[in-house]
């Protein structure tokens, strides 16, 4: 396979990340539209992310984030965004770029993209082969982590909810339904040499 100098991955990984600062932008704006509702995954130790010793204890690699109901103080800049949000009835604010965001999603549509970050200590990805994974918005069941979720412990649930999601994929991905289209992987074609 030929090397892939213009970099498509971190194009489209671009592409999206715009999507979801004109999303938070708009938020910032106008509030938060009808039923949506933002799963927001970013790296904790990621440069430029700003939050407290104690956030820092309790998810010392990645967190997840709700802006649903009770956020405020929602900015956002050309490379990061700020919000405040309460935890366990403590208030923090968040600063957070762009760059360290892991995933997003509104699964109230259903909509999720997974975004590849540079591990800052090793210099490679940390998502594995592939940077640039997105859930298309015809999927059949609705997210895992749609449930809203009391105040309390809201990033902890997301997290156990966000890993028996993919459980649950791994599984039904493992055996297709009858009727359900099958995704074969175009390598399958390719001549091997």
């Amino acid at each position: 396979m030929a090397a892939d100098l213009i970099r498509y991955d971190l194009l489209a990984q671009d592409a999206l990340r715009r999507v979801v600062r004109k999303v938070l932008s708009d938020v910032a704006r106008d509030g938060v539209p009808g039923e949506h509702h933002f799963y927001i995954g970013f790296r904790t130790h990621a440069r430029g992310v700003r939050l407290s010793s104690r956030m820092r204890e309790l998810y010392p690699d990645e967190m997840t984030i709700v802006l649903q109901h009770q956020f405020w103080d929602l900015s956002v800049a050309g490379d990061a965004f700020e919000v405040g949000l309460s935890f366990q009835n403590v208030p923090e604010m968040l600063h957070i770029p762009f760059d360290a965001v892991t995933r997003f999603a509104d699964p109230s549509v259903p909509f999720e993209v997974g975004f590849a970050v540079e591990d800052e200590t090793a210099g490679v990805s940390d998502t594995g082969s592939s940077p640039l994974q997105t859930a298309p918005s015809s999927v059949a069941e609705p997210l895992a982590q749609a449930t809203p979720l009391p105040e309390s412990g809201m990033a902890k649930q997301t997290e156990k909810a966000s890993e028996a999601a993919k459980a649950k994929a791994e599984g039904a991905a493992a055996k297709p339904q009858i009727g359900e289209p099958k995704v074969v992987s175009i390598d399958a074609f390719r001549k091997k040499s």
